[in-house]
């Protein structure tokens, strides 16, 4: 009887890519990226060293081939297209920043330009030197930063949203779409017989159409209605988009990454459901990348590699030109930050991983370099990415969000506002009670946690020389609808983060809503509280009594992310009462799993509350 292809080297690599994670975690090997180990494994049971597997295996080529093609479409997905619109936050205070910071877009793309032409530079010199000739590969795979690389390392050092890890971020991302295109253009001039330029307009247009039809789709109550069960239509039409848009790259003369890169970018503007976005790392991550990783490792053949003299010029000097070529252009920040961040930035910046596995493999598929040389660049791109991100931790200031608080502005000093201030003032909260002087006949004295400022007029003169605006929360709570509304848009204007809206004007609630402001309305706070006071009397003496008051929390702390509520470390004097996911309310129970931007509704002791808000929303 005749058999198929043997699976014996597919289940070798399948179990590597189960126990590589494993040994990790056991060894604490906690500075190795999880995908770097995937390559040394693959190297230790691949040419170099055991040999045990069959790189010719064709359940391995198909399997590695979608792997790559679904890395492309994460580092897609993994672009926050929403950071090129935000708004700039220097103007805010940190204990952090030297001076307020410039519109963050323009300073990241003006760090970016700066790796860009360094990269050019040195590109230059190694062809000048005869080290290397191609000069547009090697501006790509200089200027290339890996976000899956960068993305990890900022959330497990919870940095990911503070003003740096913000900087960082931006610069990998313009960083990862910018290099991703260049490759795709590098690839289209090169190839043989390949198609012309113009016909990449085809995908681009087709990628518009798809984008608008997911927009449709997202709106259907129909489709809605289809993903849940066996039917889990998201995740079905996203790999039909996936695999379209590669068969098109192909039809074009393009790379199938491109447009699997694409596909990526399309359904991040599309902004899914978090649920579908954990599946989609499932998928990824839990299986077909694994497999191309370790037959990376597979492929490389380091006796060979380094019995090429050029290796022991060619590495170092590619990995002297990672390190310039981004830590150069980030001393700009040392006019905002202190050297030991900037420096820690420019190495995190340096780690390079899975753009230079894509142009290695191109090149070499195209014929522009050797096997040798392609070897070349991705051990230079492993060793990268073993020594950067372990310094950037041992370079980076600890701390930064320890002993964090929030600060609150509230206008307007009323029989609403002072009682609201005193009481949350002291602990977590700092509170500043501006009032204009003509309104008031307050003899209270300003505290440590407590402070009364009485303002010649609301202008944003008056109001920037006591810094009203270097809050985390803006109350505008002031008897005069006209003052509430100025100062708002003075606070808008100045990116204040929450802005709670008073509002004793019905006719006024659509156009603060309008403007995203948090609503609160005394004529409404009245209503309900006089139907709670019918229908449920002991549950209002509930919610109004501070020792058993409702506290919500926002989990912004990566290192809680995934955790079952049954292994989380802080389970002192509080209860939960009720998570919200995105649309779900969950009743939470031991094998509940935090995600980041949960709200975790809990009771609890004031003091207990406000140290976990510390610690999960990293104030």
């Amino acid at each position: 009887m005749e058999h198929g292809p043997s699976v014996v080297s597919l289940a070798i690599v399948v179990l590597a890519a189960l126990l590589t994670p494993i040994l990790i975690s056991r060894l604490k090997v906690s500075f190795l990226p999880v995908v770097v180990a995937e390559i040394i494994v693959g190297v230790i049971i691949g040419r170099s060293f055991l040999n045990i597997v069959d790189a010719g295996d064709p359940w391995l080529n198909i399997l590695s081939t979608l792997g790559f093609i679904f890395l492309m479409f994460l580092s897609g997905l993994e672009i926050d297209f929403d950071a090129f619109t935000q708004k700039s936050t220097g103007q805010k205070k940190s204990k952090v920043l030297k001076r307020p910071l410039p519109n963050t877009l323009l300073l990241t793309t003006g760090i970016f330009l700066g790796i860009l032409t360094l990269s050019l530079l040195f590109a230059l010199m190694m062809r000048g030197f005869g080290i290397f000739d191609d000069i547009f590969l090697l501006v790509i795979i200089i200027s290339t930063i890996s976000l899956g690389v960068v993305v990890p390392t900022l959330k497990e050092a919870n940095l990911i949203t503070t003003q740096m890890g913000q900087i960082i971020l931006l610069v990998a991302v313009i960083a990862d779409l910018s290099t991703m295109i260049m490759l795709a253009f590098y690839s289209q001039l090169y190839a043989d017989a390949s198609q012309p330029i113009w016909l990449m307009t085809i995908l681009v247009g087709f990628a518009i159409l798809f984008y608008l039809l997911g927009r449709v789709m997202n709106q259907s109550h129909f489709i809605k209605q289809l993903n849940n069960g066996t039917m889990q239509i998201g995740i079905r039409g996203v790999f039909a988009l996936i695999i379209m848009l590669v068969a098109l790259a192909e039809g074009v003369g393009a790379e199938n990454i491109l447009g699997a890169f694409i596909a990526g970018c399309i359904v991040s503007l599309l902004k899914p459901d978090q649920d579908i976005v954990h599946k989609l790392d499932s998928f990824g991550y839990g299986f077909f990348i694994p497999i191309f990783f370790i037959m990376v490792g597979v492929d490389l053949d380091l006796p060979s590699l380094f019995s090429d003299s050029r290796v022991f010029i060619l590495i170092p000097v590619l990995l002297l030109a990672f390190l310039l070529s981004k830590l150069v252009p980030v001393l700009v920040l040392l006019r905002y930050f202190d050297a030991k961040r900037v420096t820690a930035a420019g190495f995190l910046l340096t780690s390079t991983l899975s753009l230079i596995i894509a142009a290695a493999v191109i090149a070499e598929q195209i014929g522009m370099i050797t096997n040798a040389e392609s070897g070349m660049f991705i051990l230079s791109a492993v060793i990268a990415c073993i020594i950067t991100p372990a310094i950037f931790r041992q370079l980076y200031p600890e701390g930064e969000n320890e002993d964090r608080v929030i600060n609150v502005t509230v206008f307007g000093n009323n029989q609403l506002t002072v009682p609201v201030a005193h009481s949350i003032a002291g602990g977590l909260y700092n509170v500043k009670l501006v009032f204009h002087k003509n309104y008031s006949d307050s003899r209270e004295r300003s505290t440590d946690n407590l402070s009364f400022h009485e303002i010649p007029e609301y202008s944003e003169e008056a109001l920037d020389e006591i810094e009203a605006f270097d809050a985390d929360v803006v109350v505008l709570g002031a008897n005069d609808s006209d003052i509430n509304w100025r100062v708002a848009e003075m606070a808008d204007k100045k990116g204040v983060e929450r802005i709670i809206y008073r509002v004793d004007d019905p006719t006024q609630e659509s156009a603060v809503k309008e403007r995203g402001y948090e609503l609160f309305s005394t004529m409404l706070s009245s209503k309900t509280l006089l139907r709670g006071l019918i229908e449920s009397p002991n549950m209002m003496q509930l919610l109004s009594d501070e020792d058993t008051a409702i506290y919500e929390i926002q989990m912004n702390n990566y290192r809680y992310d995934e955790m079952l509520l049954r292994n989380f470390p802080f389970t002192g004097d509080i209860i939960f009462l009720r998570i919200l996911r995105g649309k779900e309310s969950l009743v939470p129970h031991g094998d509940t799993p935090l995600h980041v931007d949960d709200r975790i509704f809990m009771t609890g002791s004031r003091e207990y509350v406000e140290e976990l808000k510390r610690e999960l929303e990293l104030y």
